[in-house]
């Protein structure tokens, strides 16, 4: 596999980075800044970029319908009007355990938003289903941080990240009832100092991984086999994405928390957007389909 150069798209110095979601009717990227509390809209034909205010931390997104988005609040889920800025929460979630919040989202091909937990204990998060007729399943437990979500072309296979075990994990999904089991292994990074974050999954079923604190993205074949490192100019790369006309881009978020001001002058694109083409590309961003 070949692929272009990374190229930073905008310099947008964010603290977290994460959930780059790409929308196809408008030719246009969202993604978010969990601390500073934003959402971005990145339009690649003119550079342009703006944010829109969550006042509250704000984990992940799913596109909802025309000037709609889903969001994972602190402890809720809410709409967001891209066209108003005006935010109306939709659910109140209740997690069994202090000091635990929403994570990274994904909605499935059948229109169901998947959110994982993030915990300040291991194996206190855990991955839930949010459905279009407004309830919320729990759906895995013992995780510590719930990441990278993703299904293979065929809707067959279900992966999920836990990044602080440093594991990709496959399930068999079965798409009607949107149930998970058979769990095992896929990825395993245990030998790296690294831990795999945000995922994006290619038309070919091969896996697209950011490595934080691994500087790179990293390619792995439906098999779990690595095929390919991509080299980052950051030292926190978290989340990958396919967008563009054809889906040949993949956009990448990153970090600059935590990081030290020698860590920070090594990569000083930290907190950037960042794009680039590999050969083959991806496929669309599934939406939430909700009744209302």
């Amino acid at each position: 596999m070949s692929q272009s150069p990374v190229q930073p798209v905008f310099a947008a110095r964010a603290r977290l980075g994460e959930c780059p979601v790409w929308d196809a009717k408008q030719q246009q990227l969202y993604w978010i800044d969990i601390h500073n509390h934003r959402v971005h809209q990145f339009d690649p034909a003119t550079g342009n970029s703006r944010w829109f205010e969550t006042g509250d931390l704000v984990s992940a997104i799913a596109l909802a319908g025309d000037n709609r988005l889903l969001l994972a609040l602190r402890d809720r889920l809410a709409w967001l009007d891209t066209q108003t800025a005006q935010i109306s929460v939709l659910h109140q979630i209740e997690f069994p355990y202090p000091d635990t919040r929403p994570n990274d989202g994904k909605c499935d091909p059948q229109g169901r938003f998947w959110i994982g937990s993030i915990s300040e204990a291991t194996g206190q998060a855990a991955l839930y289903r949010y459905d279009p007729d407004g309830s919320l399943h729990l759906m895995e437990t013992g995780l510590t941080i719930s990441n990278g979500l993703g299904w293979s072309p065929d809707g067959a296979t279900f992966y999920l990240t836990d990044s602080p075990r440093r594991q990709i994990y496959a399930y068999d999904f079965e798409a009607e009832t949107g149930s998970i089991s058979n769990r095992r292994v896929l990825v395993d990074l245990g030998d790296e100092p690294v831990e795999p974050d945000g995922l994006a999954v290619d038309s070919q079923g091969n896996l697209w991984s950011a490595l934080w604190d691994g500087w790179a993205v990293v390619c792995f074949s439906p098999d779990g086999k690595e095929l390919q490192r991509v080299k980052m100019p950051v030292q926190r790369p978290t989340c990958v994405t396919f967008g563009g006309a054809d889906f040949s881009d993949l956009y990448i978020t990153s970090a600059s928390v935590g990081l030290s001001q020698k860590e920070i002058q090594q990569g000083l694109y930290a907190g950037d957007l960042f794009r680039f083409s590999p050969d083959i590309p991806g496929m669309p961003t599934h939406s939430f389909l909700s009744a209302v």
